[in-house]
């Protein structure tokens, strides 16, 4: 089977490059200098920069000179994090969990209580399930990587000292991000050296990186705005509906709540998540499993744990996601093949 005859639905993971963005990056790619010369290469290079800069700002409503680039939004949790003393719940991404106690509790929607939010990292959205927090103000750090591009955000009026965002999760490119702080927050440098990203996070500019992931959020914005995730949303529901068709096994993790409007996690008790995504695979659809970690291999799921799940229906979850690509057809097609190979693992365990 071919690529170009396969279904995604795993943008949850990564999304495609946007062409906003490939542009950018290849134009980026013929610019010569050093974003810290001061010739005019250099400077040439410089406004680039500051082009994202002000763009990755404008998309979500924060100040440029708050946005400090990283490798990614792992990079920028270790930035925010290190030496703190955050607390988080066992929900969090890893690369936020690393570095915080898992203190907060979590009830069985998912949602999670913050009492002391000045000591807190919470996720805007939570990536395998979906399901959205309510933000309270002076949070220490929300992760926004999930919901930056597909719902209505905007860092000023979040009320949260910092936030995390990526560029790969809305169409720009892997191995950048960025890590947004409220102004006058002090943060002390993990990377030393040249003093880039105004003394925050030195390094060498990553130009093509960097540009393409300003086109990326730009674009993003506008597809926002233009209700593309509103279809998405309508897309989900079909979907949801559709496979929950003689489904009274399974669970519909966050149904009833707010949820991001791409994300469906489903949960069959005794039919494992890797099975399941093998089989898709095979059928040509790409989807996941509640959690893998760096190696490829799954696990059961920690998120469904702290949501009071237990080890065998954590390890029978998989998560669909799905982009401003898909199409009603693929989400039919999808559920067709998803029914069916659930009625050959019912028949089997007859």
């Amino acid at each position: 089977m071919s690529l170009k005859s396969r279904v995604y639905l795993d943008w949850n993971a990564t999304t495609p490059l946007r062409p906003e963005a490939r542009a950018a990056m290849v134009a980026a790619m013929e610019c010569l200098g050093n974003p810290s010369s001061v010739h005019a290469e250099g400077r040439a290079a410089r406004s680039l920069i500051e082009r994202a800069r002000a763009q990755v700002a404008q998309a979500m409503g924060a100040d440029g000179a708050d946005v400090i680039f990283t490798s990614g939004a792992t990079e920028a949790a270790a930035l925010a994090c290190a030496g703190r003393g955050l607390v988080c719940a066992d929900l969090e991404h890893e690369a936020v969990a690393a570095w915080c106690a898992p203190e907060l509790a979590v009830d069985r929607a998912g949602r999670v209580m913050v009492p002391a939010p000045g000591r807190a990292a919470l996720q805007l959205a939570n990536s395998e399930t979906g399901v959205m927090q309510d933000v309270p103000p002076g949070l220490a750090l929300c992760d926004l990587t999930q919901g930056f591009g597909k719902v209505p955000l905007a860092f000023n009026w979040l009320g949260c000292e910092m936030a995390l965002v990526s560029a790969h999760k809305l169409g720009g490119p892997k191995g950048v991000g960025a890590l947004v702080v409220r102004r006058g927050f002090e943060l002390a440098a993990q990377l030393r050296g040249g003093g880039q990203e105004m003394g925050r996070r030195a390094g060498t500019e990553n130009l093509i990186g960097i540009a393409g992931f300003g086109a990326a959020a730009e674009a993003a914005a506008r597809d926002l705005a233009a209700g593309v995730w509103d279809k998405v949303a309508e897309l989900r529901n079909i979907l949801e509906s559709a496979l929950s068709l003689d489904a009274n096994e399974t669970i519909f993790v966050g149904n009833g709540v707010a949820r991001l409007p791409n994300t469906l996690c489903l949960v069959t008790p005794g039919w494992k998540g890797e099975t399941q995504v093998m089989q898709m695979d095979l059928a040509g659809f790409a989807v996941s499993a509640g959690s893998a970690c760096s190696s490829g291999k799954v696990r059961a799921s920690r998120v469904l744990r702290a949501m009071g799940f237990d080890e065998a229906a954590a390890a029978s979850a998989i998560r669909v996601s799905l982009g401003g690509l898909t199409t009603r057809d693929e989400v039919l097609r999808f559920a067709d093949a998803w029914r069916t190979q659930r009625d050959r693992w019912r028949a089997r365990g007859a």
